[in-house]
């Protein structure tokens, strides 16, 4: 019968280094600043981050005020969530579409998900005879379309405007209402959705 690897010993130290090194660089310290702040030496913070020291509790208690963490998580009793990225990149390949089943309206979701029903927006592309036929949304919700490329044709109940390049129509949108391409060219233009609070 194969022998069981020996569990770790219950009365081992916690070993702070790898949280200390994750929570030092979350807030973007060097070794040099960490010091300073917490009043404990470099050598001494090179030491804990490698595995070559552990911290008495009076360090770990200073380390703790300095990078403003309850002592229970640089001991290890919670883990460190990583820093959340500056920048969010959605690559155009990553950006959901829909599609009108004759092929010829796509409109680019390009609002993030967990904000659909509040504040949605939107690239339409619309290509000759294209057109988004929409029925009315909720009461008070409004919508702004800006044509990007060609021109549209926007009907608001029993209303209908023209827009050209660069114009902006801004319109209730509970009612029925529809955007047309009925040139002889592509058009786009940017489509929000302003839902009511």
């Amino acid at each position: 019968m194969a022998s069981k690897k020996p569990a770790e010993a219950p009365n081992e130290p916690p070993r702070v280094g790898d949280t200390l090194a994750a929570l030092r660089q979350a807030h973007a310290l060097s070794l040099d600043e960490l010091s300073r702040m917490a009043g404990v030496s470099k050598s001494m913070l090179s030491q804990i981050e490698r595995a070559q020291a552990n911290p008495t509790v009076a360090v770990v208690w200073r380390l703790a005020n300095a990078l403003g963490v309850p002592i229970a998580e640089l001991l290890g009793a919670a883990p460190v969530a990583p820093a959340a990225p500056a920048i969010t990149l959605v690559r155009t390949q990553a950006t959901p579409s829909l599609r009108s089943p004759d092929g010829l309206c796509e409109l680019r979701i390009l609002g993030p998900v967990e904000m659909a029903g509040q504040f949605e927006w939107y690239e339409l592309r619309l290509l000759p005879g294209g057109v988004l036929d929409s029925q009315p949304h909720e009461s008070g919700t409004r919508e702004h379309l800006t044509v990007a490329s060609g021109s549209m044709e926007l009907q608001v109940a029993d209303a209908i405007q023209k827009l050209k390049l660069s114009e902006t129509a801004r319109y209730p949108a509970d009612c029925n209402h529809a955007i047309r391409n009925n040139g002889k060219t592509a058009a786009s233009a940017w489509l929000v959705v302003i839902h009511p609070i």
